[in-house]
């Protein structure tokens, strides 16, 4: 969560009239994959079983009986056919075995909830795909990545597991997922109580949308994050962007610039500039969404609390331009050259991740319409006005499409969701995106567990040495939750029988 494509977002706010792609924070969302480096890796292969269902392309049309190959895998090592359990990965904007891989709460409390463990890839990602390489050629054939359908496909795939698989039919199953895939659990038992007897949903705002909570709200988490980290730090970030333009004025300005920072390409104007700015936002974005209290190479192989030792670099505002630019030189390092490899920094990169960014962006165009904004004074970025217009036209020109901005509270409820039932909503205070998520219990049954010390979806993360002891207590009150509902299943069904 994964999460974390906020950059197309911030980058079409940043350059007006500038081919689409999607700003820092929505980026952000799709950009919490595990990185291809193997520099730090701590992730074990799981041991798992590949398996392909054919789904309609349209569930919701009759015209067209056209059908793909959903991928999904499957983890039985501890599932017990007498009172066990299926756990359902609602997979989001990504090829499903990083996330199969890498949501080690699963694999965790497998044994205890004598448990399945069901990954679904999402339509459109991964080998997913409902018209192979031509998935992504038009709006045409992009026409059917929505979340409808694609919770479509996990109600589908469900009961054909539960046909097919002895022993799973009188079970139960409880959905799990992480950032976007947090919402579709949520989501999923919003719209198929029947399927699911609850949910997890992880890091997921499901309310950053319309004006159910204040465009600024994501980048002001961040900016306490890095107040957090040390004194004046967030300030000597809001410092840099002056610093930038001052020296973008000249040709000198910017060849210093890109010799100072190291940048692999030069700076040559200013919408290399922009470029420049966009990309070191969404640094400081991924920074906050994975504040780990341990090493891990989530993104980028970082240390344990990589703010900490960024700020370390970012004590003083008021030195001059050229020392202020040298030391977020120093602390951009932190983020993308702990590991000594890098021989300079590539501003079209911020992650190395197996994304379906593609998919994503046509998302972030049609119904995932997450307003951002920033004033500079709240907030350690460069002050920047939320234009609806402006956004849908860019969409317009990659996709053809105009994006629906309320279309997602009509389907889903917004904050008017306190008919449902069995859905955990758990959220890091450090996390930006749990400005958009849900942060109190709304009833009885839908329960927010608040992580003081976490940030993006920590709670779905393996068991580590190093968890704060709030990560500890929240995983526990999800599996208490958990083990409830799979009580309530079995007492139900004993008395139908």
């Amino acid at each position: 969560m994964g999460l974390p494509t906020v950059l197309l977002l911030l980058l079409a706010i940043l350059t007006p009239g500038a081919a689409f792609h999607v700003p820092p924070a929505m980026k952000a969302l799709s950009s919490l994959r595990w990185s291809a480096s193997s520099t730090f890796r701590r992730t074990v292969a799981k041991n798992y079983s590949v398996h392909y269902i054919q789904q309609k392309v349209d569930h919701f049309g009759f015209s067209a009986d056209k059908t793909f190959k959903q991928r999904y895998l499957i983890a039985d090592a501890y599932w017990k056919k007498n009172g066990g359990s299926i756990l359902f990965y609602t997979g989001n904007e990504g090829d499903i075995t990083w996330f199969c891989n890498n949501t080690g709460f699963m694999w965790d409390v497998a044994d205890q909830l004598k448990a399945m463990l069901v990954f679904a890839e999402h339509r459109y990602y991964g080998e997913s795909l409902p018209f192979g390489n031509k998935s992504f050629r038009d709006s045409r054939h992009l026409n059917f990545l929505t979340s409808e359908q694609a919770l479509a496909d996990f109600a589908v795939l469900i009961k054909h597991l539960k046909k097919t698989i002895p022993g799973a039919k009188n079970q139960p199953v409880i959905a799990i997922g992480g950032s976007y895939g947090g919402m579709l659990a949520a989501w999923f038992r919003m719209k198929y109580p029947h399927i699911v007897v609850g949910a997890l949903a992880a890091s997921a705002p499901i309310w950053h949308f319309g004006n159910l909570v204040p465009c600024g709200v994501f980048m002001e988490i961040v900016t306490k994050d890095f107040k957090r980290g040390g004194p004046n730090c967030s300030e000597t970030i809001r410092s840099s962007w002056d610093a930038i333009n001052r020296f973008s004025r000249t040709g000198a300005g910017l060849r210093w610039l890109s010799e100072a920072l190291d940048l692999c390409t030069a700076l040559t104007n200013a919408q290399d500039v922009q470029h420049l700015k966009a990309w070191l936002s969404e640094t400081w974005i991924n920074l906050a969404m994975v504040d780990y209290p341990y090493e891990c190479d989530f993104l980028q192989p970082l240390p344990a609390w990589p703010i900490k030792v960024v700020c370390q670099y970012l004590k003083n505002p008021s030195v001059s331009d050229a020392q202020l630019l040298q030391n977020i030189f120093q602390a951009l390092n932190v983020y993308y050259n702990y590991s000594g490899q890098a021989s300079c920094l590539n501003i079209s990169e911020t992650t190395t991740s197996n994304l379906g960014t593609q998919g994503w962006s046509y998302q972030a165009c049609t119904e995932m319409i997450m307003p951002f904004c920033t004033n500079g004074i709240d907030d350690m970025f460069e002050p920047h006005a939320w234009n609806l217009r402006e956004f849908s036209d860019d969409c317009f020109k990659q996709w053809s499409v105009r994006p629906r901005p309320a279309w997602i509270i009509t389907m889903y409820g917004g904050k008017n969701i306190s008919s449902h039932t069995n859905i955990i909503f758990s959220n890091g205070e450090l996390d930006p995106w749990s400005g958009g998520g849900v942060t109190k219990d709304i009833t009885d049954t839908l329960v927010a567990i608040t992580i003081p010390d976490g940030a993006h979806h920590l709670d779905l993360r393996a068991r580590n040495a190093f968890d704060p002891t709030t990560v500890i207590l929240a995983r526990s009150l999800e599996v208490r939750h958990m083990k409830q509902w799979i009580r309530n299943f079995y007492a139900s069904l004993r008395k139908k029988h």
